[in-house]
């Protein structure tokens, strides 16, 4: 078998930031900055980390960045009333609610708080319905960070097999569901799945997202199958054995520099996406 296709997220998301900065231009002509607020509740560091990340990537690209940080003993009603402030601010396109959040919040009451025209996390009910009908103008990002990766590399989906390790509501549901509605034909796998490794076995696509690092092993893979790792363990490493699959994959995704780099990409996208919404409107 010829070398795998290294599928490298930082090319695509670099790709996608280039387009955006025309769009953020014509924009600004307009008298429009995107935001983009993020909610950081208590001092985990690795949530901060994120958030900073977040916003730095905003901050090159022309987007402001709006950053609320909250005490960690905040509770849903507080909570849920910041965001509601954020929802009647015409000068804040997207809200993004850093997960997780303390035990003492209703996280999904705080998600359900956001306005579904500001949901570009693509965090709400709503929005994950609207993703099943294929007509959502935020999909979670994550998820459509994969699907932008195989469009990108003109990877075809329809009449496909896809297998999804991982069914949570913001990455492997959503995906599987994204995967279906460009015609692929999807299994979905999770911690009660019996015997995982002979479903991979009659898979074309592979989308790990299950949270445990090097999961997936080489031997579970169909030859020439495309591998897209959506896991992010301590220690930079996916949910894939990434050197046992590299030898048998016709694509693999890198980590870190796979799927990651598009995830944050795709957020910037659909904050510019929620701001050119102002110009029809």
């Amino acid at each position: 078998m010829t070398n795998p296709l290294i599928l490298d997220g930082t090319r695509v998301a670099e790709a996608i930031k280039e387009e955006l900065k025309a769009r953020i231009h014509t924009l600004e002509s307009q008298g429009i900055v995107p935001c983009l607020a993020t909610i950081l509740v208590g001092d985990d560091p690795a949530s901060e980390t994120y958030v900073r990340m977040k916003g730095n990537a905003c901050k090159r690209l022309g987007i402001e960045s709006k950053r609320i940080h909250l005490d960690k003993s905040t509770s849903t009603e507080q909570l849920v009333e910041v965001i509601a402030q954020l929802n009647a601010d015409p000068l804040v396109h997207g809200i993004l609610l850093q997960h997780p959040v303390p035990h003492q919040i209703d996280e999904r009451a705080a998600f359900e708080a956001i306005s579904i025209h500001k949901d570009v996390d693509g965090v709400t009910a709503l929005g994950f319905a609207q993703n099943a009908f294929g007509y959502a103008d935020y999909p979670s990002c994550t998820p459509a960070a994969i699907i932008a990766i195989l469009d990108y590399y003109q990877i075809p989906i329809a009449g496909k097999h896809a297998v999804v390790i991982g069914r949570s509501p913001i990455l492997g549901k959503p995906v599987s569901l994204m995967l279906l509605n460009r015609d692929a034909t999807v299994t979905i796998c999770h911690s009660k799945t019996e015997n995982v490794a002979e479903m991979l076995k009659h898979a074309d696509i592979v989308i790990a997202a299950v949270g445990k690092p090097k999961f997936i092993q080489g031997e579970w893979l169909r030859k020439g199958a495309v591998v897209l790792d959506a896991g992010y363990n301590p220690g930079n490493v996916g949910d894939v054995d990434y050197d046992a699959c590299l030898a048998g994959a016709s694509a693999i995704t890198p980590v870190p520099a796979g799927v990651g780099p598009v995830t944050i990409a795709m957020l910037l996208k659909h904050t510019v996406d929620a701001a050119t919404r102002l110009l029809r409107h």
